[in-house]
């Protein structure tokens, strides 16, 4: 049986510096971070009990503790919720059809022709996109896996200026749009063939950041363009498949504005 709010509490908790919370270093420590009693000391909840949780015994902890650990672990609002998430009974796993892009969001992307955007799955496989996307990157088509591109595909490593920060916001958003359901079978072989074959992507993943997938601004050195800079946006669509649609723009009258429209030329003219 899977300890996954062990596992999250375990991999914080050695993230957690001892001056961080108040405490002295103390000279050489044998364990990276807190150390367990310490994290139930500030928590306000005994070290057995913590080591229950950590180990997976106890796994009804209440809301209380669940936020005092938080408060303690310097968890951000998203980290809390998924911290919460972990101690709930664990989600059932769907097995259904794949996920369907709605055919009018499908249209709609196909009739901007200056904007590239393309539909998602909370695992990062494309399932559309606009002709001006796939010109930007032909791994924006649809049947691509953005994480398994940007991590095992060197060459994403030049094209993206802030690799580091993709890759890190990439797991973190993976987590985060997981959740508990960590175990769906399709996300279980996604992780598994990273952590294989990326030790990028295994020290990631073993560090349990959440960082809900948000707007922010995306610089690329691309082959055609040049140097770009550009605005990400991404926007939840309805229903239960948690597809999200991902827009790029540039800001009027840029250089970067500029770069764009030389790519838009270039569809044209195929």
């Amino acid at each position: 049986m899977e300890n996954l709010l062990g596992d999250y509490l375990r991999a914080r908790r050695e993230l957690v510096a001892p001056e961080d919370v108040g405490l002295p270093a103390g000279g050489r420590r044998r364990v990276r971070g807190l150390r367990r009693e310490e994290l139930a000391l500030l928590a306000g909840i005994s070290s057995d009990y913590y080591m229950r949780l950590e180990q997976g015994r106890d796994q009804n902890p209440s809301a209380q503790v669940l936020d005092a650990l938080a408060r303690v672990l310097g968890l951000d609002a998203a980290a809390a919720t998924h911290l919460h998430s972990l101690a709930a009974p664990p989600p059932a796993v769907a097995v259904g059809a794949p996920p369907v892009v709605p055919p009018s969001i499908a249209e709609l992307i196909g009739t901007w022709p200056t904007t590239p955007a393309y539909v998602q799955d909370r695992l990062t496989n494309v399932l559309a996109a606009n002709a001006i996307a796939t010109a930007f990157s032909p791994k924006y088509a649809p049947g691509h896996n953005l994480l398994r591109e940007v991590f095992l595909d060197p060459a994403e490593r030049d094209f993206r200026v802030e690799w580091e920060q993709i890759t890190a916001d990439g797991v973190g958003g993976l987590r985060a749009s997981l959740g508990a359901n960590v175990g769906d079978p399709a996300a279980t072989e996604l992780v598994t063939e990273l952590a294989a074959k990326s030790e990028r992507f295994r020290e990631l993943w073993a560090r349990h950041d959440i960082k809900p997938r948000t707007a922010h601004r995306a610089n690329f050195r691309h082959p055609v363009a040049g140097p770009i800079g550009l605005h990400s946006d991404k926007l939840t669509l309805p229903g239960a498949d948690a597809l999200q649609l991902v827009v790029f723009h540039a800001t009027p009258g840029t250089r970067d504005a500029e770069a764009l429209a030389s790519l838009t030329n270039l569809v044209r003219t195929e």
